[in-house]
Order: C-alpha cells, then sequence, then structure tokens
C-alpha cells in the first residue's frame, strides 16, 4: 500500500542498452567480464539475475559502474518506497538499492563484506555511512577505521576501497550521480 513498485529490480535491458551504445557484441562483453555469453544473454532477457560481483563484473566491462547499471533498470519516479526483501537478515554479503530509476543521488546498503581488493573511484562526492559493524577504508594514502554511527564524506575522484571489519557489517553509501557533473573538472582553470 502506497509503494510506487513491489516488483525486484531487473537490469537487463540497461545492460543491452549501455552495450549496444558502446557497439558491443555479447562476446565482447563476455570476454571482458569473464562471464559466459548463455548468462550475458539471460541476463539482458532478465532470465537470470546476476550477483553483485557478476554485476561488478559487467559494469567494468561496459566502462560504468554497478550503481549506474541499477540506476538505469527503472525510469525515475517522483515517490518510490524501496522494502527489504525477504532473507535480508541471511548471512551471505549482498548489495541492495535504496533509490531506483534515473535520479541525481544513488543510494546502497552493503551488507557483510565484499571483495575488499576493489577499488573504487566514483566522478562526483559520496558518502559512506556505517549502520552496523565496523569497516576499514583506505582513501588517498590513509586508512580510516570506521564504526557504528561514523560517516565518511569522499570528494569525487578519490580512489578508494573498504572492507568490513566485524561480520554482520552494515554500510550505506551515498552518491552524486554519475551523469551529473557535480564537480567542477580540475584540469580546466
Amino acid at each position: 500500500m502506497g509503494d510506487h513498485k513491489e516488483q525486484p529490480l531487473r537490469v537487463g535491458a540497461a545492460v543491452r542498452r549501455r552495450r549496444r551504445a558502446l557497439e558491443l557484441t555479447l562476446a565482447a562483453v563476455a570476454e571482458r567480464s569473464g562471464l559466459s555469453v548463455p548468462f550475458l544473454s539471460q541476463v539482458e532477457n532478465d532470465r537470470a539475475r546476476p550477483s553483485r560481483s557478476s554485476l561488478e563484473k559487467v559494469a567494468d566491462a561496459l566502462r560504468t559502474t554497478a550503481v549506474e547499471l541499477l540506476a538505469a533498470a527503472d525510469p525515475a519516479c517522483s515517490v518510490d518506497v524501496v522494502r527489504a526483501e525477504p532473507g535480508d537478515a541471511g548471512p551471505e554479503p549482498r548489495v541492495r538499492s535504496l533509490v531506483r530509476g534515473h535520479h541525481q543521488m544513488h543510494a546502497q546498503e552493503f551488507t557483510g563484506d565484499h571483495d575488499a581488493g576493489r577499488e573504487f573511484q566514483y566522478r562526483n562526492d559520496q558518502l559512506m555511512y556505517v549502520a552496523e559493524g565496523a569497516v576499514e577504508i583506505e582513501a588517498e594514502g590513509r586508512a580510516y577505521r570506521l564504526g557504528r554511527g561514523d560517516s565518511l564524506y569522499l570528494t569525487g575522484g578519490v580512489r578508494h576501497r573498504w572492507r568490513a571489519t566485524v561480520s554482520d557489517t552494515r554500510v550505506v553509501v551515498v552518491a552524486v550521480a554519475e551523469h551529473i557533473e557535480a564537480v567542477r573538472d580540475r584540469s580546466r582553470p
């Protein structure tokens, strides 16, 4: 009641649009991502839902981010409630989008650990908030330890990586969307 959408997010059309915009074949994306052509075809046709790590591989192959693919998956709407999915309290690491559609802001909730070796760099600013547990974040050659209730602000373009240091950690990441020119190009005068 009052929810704009109650269907699971489907990224297939967004993946296909991005692939076609780059004039890539499924075979080329498969080679770049290390995923199979049949699996990618199933994803594009919404017959398979990629895991978080598979979606990141697809995004890397398409020179974008998982956040952007998720944002492009649903049309924008002015009011949208994103409910927790059944089983969200399981022990498996996961990520879920907290904002659906093509908006000026993206937000994701990371639960558990993830690929701590994966380096992130976003074009625009972002905020990381630790809802539960603790994390260690490396940014600009320094390590930052954050606990429950702590937040870290990163200016666009800062390379960083993070890892959960406590089980059942929940981190909320809010970022200005990649399609927004929010950060002035520092190379221009």
